[in-house]
């Protein structure tokens, strides 16, 4: 077996599958075309065509410069035959190349340098080209005019090391804006270098019998639609995934053929008159399952109960892709972060749930702001984040404090008006300061924009909530904290344990307030309603320990202090929550000696 320096070319055409599911012999006899077309360039730079891969080729040349070259000049062919044919029959090719030792057997190559341009393929951009920071270092000055962009390292499945990646795009390519505009269901007004995630939802499979498959396809399609309803994400519309149904493809190949991020599968099983739907999300180049859920349903109202499995599905799949990319790195790496950088990193840190890692994050979202004032997530995320340190105890409450987090809050919604996230958290602050009917129809505005979204009706029950309307507000926190209880941009344990409070279900307020305590020992407002709740209940002592807790870690509180940011419209649940308060006996204006040392909630 021979050994030899080359230089390797790896090339296939991005969204070859959903071309071939669309017409099979159109796209093969276009792939035919061009790939001849592009031969005489091989031949012209000194390359050898290895082999055909279905949807692409290997080429092998002598030389690395020659191989950039070649690379180059057929994107650029590629470029021009494209302009000449109806959009949606639109090819691109992704190039990676690099050199190194191969081993020739017969006309193969193999070797792990050959492993590497194959990978260096996946992070090229359509109609681009990525090579190794080897092959740049020793073809970067002999390609005059040709700018290559440092994309920083990369980790590939089965290669050790990580690859160091320059990229190159023609310049003026208008390639991306020709896609048809059905590949995608994205509504968001964010701008689409802010999108870095794109989610896939595949075809559920079908497990009864073929009568059922209208059930499993419609759930699939109202999941897309109730996903595409999110703004932090682009969700693949159904023609680029319902192609692959009844096909026996891996997951990663279908992620590569439409560029997916994430994936979601499942599958839909009926017995008589229950239907149980199981789900994951599936991060697919690793492979990693990131979530899995299974839903257990009578049938009932079929329309009804459809519904309800989708809210369910949209609500823990849209957190969890939240919660995935705060923990990935930069796409593409860079050493210079942008301000969606920055935003992910506060994101990461805001997961966390301490109060130095909401102290890091709130510092990172004002320098994503600051680098990109347009950024309105960002912006309500952080006028979320401060709000929640004001009632953990970890922010103190001013009236410039509110000026500021309305100001975020109003400038989230101006910027981007399709997110039902920022009219949700402006309705939660004009709650808070008592605007009750501005509170409502932002709030209603925010369901109307995505009725799948289970923050928006948790905060519609914090609108009636603070109307004094608590049965309402019940029925709405259950349902939130019951379908999106993953997502911690919503409190609704706690929100939970006020409202049975003000109802006078004392029992059921501690259980809730219980909840509340595990993910968060210290939460001011929580420590405070379980003191109250104890004490209505006639449980002196155990009032009196949580009482001794709560003054132990804010030593400051009194019972005036702590209620001049309540805005709650009937006075009676005022009065009813100081009676609670005073009957713990925690101090109404004049503080008394406690002990200095830490207690938790647990204690």
């Amino acid at each position: 077996m021979e050994r030899r320096l080359a230089a390797i070319v790896c090339a296939d055409v991005a969204g070859y599958s959903r071309m071939m599911g669309a017409d099979e012999e159109g796209t093969h006899a276009t792939f035919k075309a061009h790939r001849t077309a592009i031969y005489p360039i091989i031949l012209n730079h000194g390359g050898r065509l290895v082999k055909n891969t279905g949807d692409g080729f290997l080429l092998e040349f002598p030389s690395i410069v020659g191989a950039i070259q070649a690379a180059i000049a057929i994107q650029a062919l590629m470029a021009e035959r494209n302009n000449h044919i109806p959009a949606d029959r639109v090819m691109q090719f992704r190039l990676g190349i690099h050199m190194g030792d191969v081993m020739a057997d017969e006309d193969e190559v193999f070797g792990d340098d050959v492993n590497i341009a194959v990978r260096l393929e996946s992070v090229a951009a359509r109609g681009g080209v990525a090579i190794s920071a080897k092959a740049h270092g020793e073809a970067g000055k002999h390609l005059v005019g040709v700018t290559f962009v440092d994309a920083g390292n990369h980790r590939f499945k089965n290669i050790e090391q990580p690859v160091h990646v320059w990229t190159w795009e023609p310049a003026g390519s208008d390639l991306q804006g020709r896609e048809p505009r059905e590949a995608s269901t994205d509504t968001s007004n964010l701008a689409a270098q802010y999108r870095t995630a794109i989610v896939g939802v595949l075809p559920f499979a079908n497990l009864s019998d073929s009568t059922d498959e209208y059930f499993s396809d419609g759930l699939t399609e109202d999941l897309i639609h109730a996903l595409s309803l999110q703004s932090f994400y682009r969700v693949l519309s159904r023609n680029s995934t319902f192609s692959f149904k009844g096909k026996n493809v891996s997951t990663r190949l279908i992620a590569r053929e439409i560029d997916a991020t994430y994936l979601i599968q499942g599958s839909v099983r009926r017995a008589g008159t229950k239907i149980r739907v199981t789900a994951e999300l599936i991060a697919p180049e690793s492979g990693e399952q990131l979530w899995n859920g299974r839903y257990d349903r009578d049938i009932g109202d079929l329309f009804a109960m459809q519904d309800e499995i989708t809210t369910s599905l949209s609500a823990a799949i849209a957190a969890e892709i939240y919660r995935a990319e705060a923990s990935a790195p930069p796409r593409p790496p860079s050493k210079d972060l942008t301000a969606w950088d920055r935003f992910l990193k506060g994101l990461s840190h805001y997961y966390r749930q301490t109060k130095a890692d909401y102290e890091a994050s709130i510092s990172l979202f004002k320098e994503a702001i600051a680098l990109d004032p347009a950024l309105s997530i960002a912006r309500a995320y952080l006028a979320t984040i401060m709000i929640q340190g004001t009632q953990f105890g970890w922010i103190k409450s001013t009236r410039e404090f509110w000026t500021t987090a309305m100001s975020l809050a109003e400038s989230s919604v101006q910027l981007d008006p399709r997110s039902s996230f920022a009219f949700s958290i402006l309705s939660y602050l004009l709650a808070m300061e008592g605007h009750y009917e501005a509170a409502m129809d932002a709030s209603k505005r925010a369901v109307g924009l995505n009725p799948y979204d289970m923050g928006a009706r948790g905060v519609l029950g914090m609108c009636h909530f603070m109307s004094g309307e608590h049965r309402q507000a019940i029925e709405l926190f259950s349902m939130a904290a019951q379908r999106g209880n993953t997502d911690p941009r919503y409190q609704f344990a706690a929100t939970n344990a006020f409202s049975h409070y003000l109802l006078r279900q004392y029992d059921a307020s501690l259980s809730w307030a219980r909840e509340a305590l595990y993910s968060n020992p210290n939460h001011l407002q929580v420590l405070t309603l379980r003191a109250a709740a104890l004490a209505q209940l006639g449980r002196s002592e155990e009032a009196a320990t949580a009482a001794e807790v709560l003054l132990t870690n804010y030593p400051g509180l009194t019972v005036e202090r702590h209620l001049r940011n309540f805005h709650w419209k009937n006075p009676a649940d005022i009065a009813h929550y100081r009676e609670g308060l005073l009957k713990a006996r925690v101090p109404s204006t004049r503080l008394t000696l406690v002990e200095t040392t830490k207690r938790t909630a647990n204690s």
